[in-house]
């Protein structure tokens, strides 16, 4: 297994508590704690990979719905297909939508509380790269799709629906999630990644800016890097460095996801997180985390 600095946070836990692949107390196919009857689920970026995996994952947790929100929507179908195989009872519901569009997003948040009435968790997982180059031989249309894809997205969806997210936790006095998926690739510098990297460290402020504004009310928001998996997103960036790395399946961050929502898990609120890291571990470091304001992005001096 590849390593990385200690900044980075790769063995946070220890290098013996790392998976590369689903395991028991994250998989809800078979470990019934992590059930979630009730809940509504909106996932963009669900069309394949990570976010097929975490729409899979919540279906065999038994929520009540799942919206599904992706580019192609023929993907969708296939998802949704693969879903009602897990139970027949989950109600997908399904947006072609394109994240950088705030006239698409804030239509899909009208439906959705037109229909569900309610958000229990949202999962910011679309994401883009372009090609991994030097700052002067980058395409700046793409280098700023990037950003583009990987944080406005996110603002969108959370400008739109975050007024929902606070109703739900309300009315039914308990906490919402907002899972923001960032990257490890936040905490490095990495030779032509310049774009996805200043995009995914903004996410993790984002998402501490998430906790500070809206913690009180009962929305708990983390940043989750899903391990390293082989998806479109990767191929794109065309780095044989970066490939050494992205040895995970899917489900891992699939699981990741659901075990984290899973129990009100307010003590990671603002936090970065990778779905690498045993979760049981990871609950036995709780005190330490807290007490000493560990995986938030600080200045040391």
């Amino acid at each position: 297994m590849p390593s990385l600095p200690p900044i980075t946070g790769f063995d946070f836990p220890g290098i013996d508590n790392l998976h590369n692949d689903i395991y028991p107390a994250i998989d809800a196919r078979t470990n019934h704690s992590l059930s979630q009857p009730g809940k509504v689920v909106l996932i963009t970026g669900a069309g394949r990979g990570i976010g097929r995996s975490i729409a899979l994952q919540y279906a065999a947790a038994s929520v009540s719905s799942i919206i599904l929100c992706a580019r192609t929507s023929s993907e969708l179908d296939e998802v949704e297909s693969s879903i009602k195989a897990i139970d027949t009872r989950v109600r997908v519901t399904k947006f072609q939508l394109d994240v950088t569009s705030e006239e698409a997003v804030s239509n899909c948040s009208n439906q959705v509380k037109a229909v569900e009435g309610r958000l229990d968790v949202l999962v910011n997982n679309a994401g883009a790269t372009d090609p991994w180059l030097p700052i002067a031989q980058t395409n700046p249309k793409a280098w700023w799709k990037t950003l583009e894809v990987n944080l406005k997205g996110p603002y969108l969806l959370l400008h739109a629906f975050l007024p929902l997210l606070v109703d739900t936790a309300k009315a039914n006095n308990t906490a919402v999630d907002v899972i923001n998926v960032a990257s490890i690739g936040a905490h490095v510098i990495s030779y032509g990644a310049s774009a996805y990297i200043a995009s995914k460290i903004a996410v993790l402020r984002l998402t501490e800016s998430v906790n500070a504004e809206y913690g009180d009310q009962g929305v708990n928001a983390i940043s989750v890097h899903p391990g390293g998996v082989v998806t479109d997103l990767s191929k794109a960036a065309e780095s044989e460095m970066l490939n050494t790395f992205l040895n995970d399946t899917p489900d891992l961050a699939g699981g990741f996801v659901v075990w984290l929502t899973a129990a009100a898990r307010t003590w990671l609120a603002g936090r970065y997180v990778s779905a690498t890291w045993d979760v049981e571990r990871l609950d036995s470091m709780k005190d330490e985390i807290v007490e000493k304001d560990k995986l938030l992005e600080r200045l040391v001096v």
